[in-house]
This record gives structure tokens, sequence and C-alpha cells, in this order.
């Protein structure tokens, strides 16, 4: 897959990941941040998830980077109210361009919110470098991919071999006491969650399928984007994302 390829189907769509408001109005009833709470939105992608966490408290500010210097720039341009950056989840190198935030370097939080990215550099790494960037009383909120079955079918395996520690609910449950969290609630993601990714993602596949006769790179990027829709439709209940919030301490409020 090349980079041309992978902006020509992803730019301009309104969501990286699956995910709905309704996630975050759900951690806004678990829990209480206080006024002028400081939240971090980790790999934000376009911005999808910025309005939402504006809400969570009265005079809330958010801090959101991404990796990628496109998405940092349309969630700039789309939530001039919120301080967005370039950065990584662990800025362990700095970035082509010299920039090297991440939540640690751009705390504290009362909130650090990560929507489908914290598996890119292991649950456990992120918890453990996250602690140092959170409030004596902040939280972490993060989706992860998890199976729903023992058993799921070889099309799915398939789909997920990249990703070896994938886990179930137990495992993932597991992997966060280990790093001394305790959990303070969790929920899969809802179908409509999905489909706020798939149905935008499909239009721009069918928008692109005469373009992608003529480039194989582009015709490889919509198939496999298609793939994957089509898997998640077909066994929606082997696997999905669970949206994990922890805490070092029992939150006040």
């Amino acid at each position: 897959m090349t980079q041309g390829a992978f902006w020509r189907l992803h730019d301009g769509l309104p969501r990286e990941g699956p995910g709905e408001a309704a996630d975050v109005a759900w951690l806004g009833r678990l829990l209480t941040l206080p006024r002028g709470a400081e939240i971090c939105d980790a790999a934000c992608g376009p911005g999808a998830d910025i309005a939402a966490l504006e809400q969570l408290a009265p005079e809330a500010r958010v801090t959101a980077f991404d990796k990628h210097a496109r998405f940092a720039a349309r969630a700039r341009r789309d939530h001039p109210e919120a301080r967005v950056l370039r950065g990584q989840l662990i800025a362990r190198e700095r970035l082509e361009d010299g920039t090297a935030h991440d939540p640690v370097t751009l705390g504290p939080f009362d909130l650090i919110w990560c929507a489908g990215a914290a598996y890119i550099e292991v649950i456990e790494a992120c918890l453990d470098h996250w602690r140092n960037a959170l409030k004596p009383r902040g939280v972490i909120a993060f989706s992860e991919c998890c199976w729903f079955t023992d058993t799921p079918s070889s099309e799915v395996r398939a789909m997920w071999e990249d990703y070896p520690e994938m886990r179930n609910q137990a495992g993932i449950s597991t992997w966060i006491h280990k790093t001394g969290f305790r959990i303070l609630g969790q929920r899969r993601l809802s179908a409509a969650a999905w489909e706020n990714y798939y149905r935008p993602l499909d239009a721009r596949i069918e928008a692109l399928r005469l373009e992608a006769e003529t480039y194989e790179d582009l015709s490889e990027v919509l198939a496999m984007a298609s793939s994957e829709a089509e898997i998640w439709r077909a066994h929606s209940d082997e696997f999905g994302y669970l949206l994990s919030v922890v805490s070092l301490f029992e939150p006040a409020g």
C-alpha cells in the first residue's frame, strides 16, 4: 500500500475508526470532570471526537494530537478552539518535522482519551507511560480491538493476523490490572459507531472505483477497505472494540 493511495481514500473522511458521541456521553455519566478540565485526545485523527470531549465539563480545554500532519491540520481547521498539534502516543523519537509531543510532554490532564489507537504501542506500554501525564485523580479512556468469541471464524482471524496480541474482555482487563490501574467501566462500541466509520468509507470507495481502474495501488487499497467492512458486517458478533475507562484512584464525584 502506498501513502498516496491511502490518502486518496482517507483524505476528508470524518472519522478514522469506529466511534460516536454516545461513547463520550457515556463516559460523562460515569465520572464527573472538574470545571476547566484539561482533556487530551491522543491520536485524534481528523478530530471527530473533539466536539463531544469539549462537552464533558464546563470550560473544558482539549489538547489533541496526531502523528499524521494531514489529520492534525484537518482537526485544527475544524476545531480552532482546541489546541491541535502533531505528536505520538509515546514520543520515543522525534517526527521528521522535529516534534516530539505526547501526553507526558503536553500534560498533565484530567482525562486522556484514545480511540482505537493505543494498540499501536501496546496497551501496557501506553498506560505505563501515560500515568506520568495524569493529574492526581486523572483517568484514561481507550478503545481496544477485542474478541467477542473464543472461536472466531478463519476469515476474521485472517483479518487480525497482524495483531496476535488481540484478546477478549477478560484479557484486556488483565492487561489493565497488571499496570496498576483500576477499571471504572467498560462498554462495547455499538453497530452505529462502526457504521459512522464504514458508511462514509463505502461512499468514498464507490466514488473512486473508476479512478482505481487506472491505478493498481489504489485498486488494492479500495479492495482491502471494502473487504474489512464486509467482514465486520458479517461477523460483528465475533469482534469489535471495547472502551475501557481506567484510573489509578477513585475519581472525585
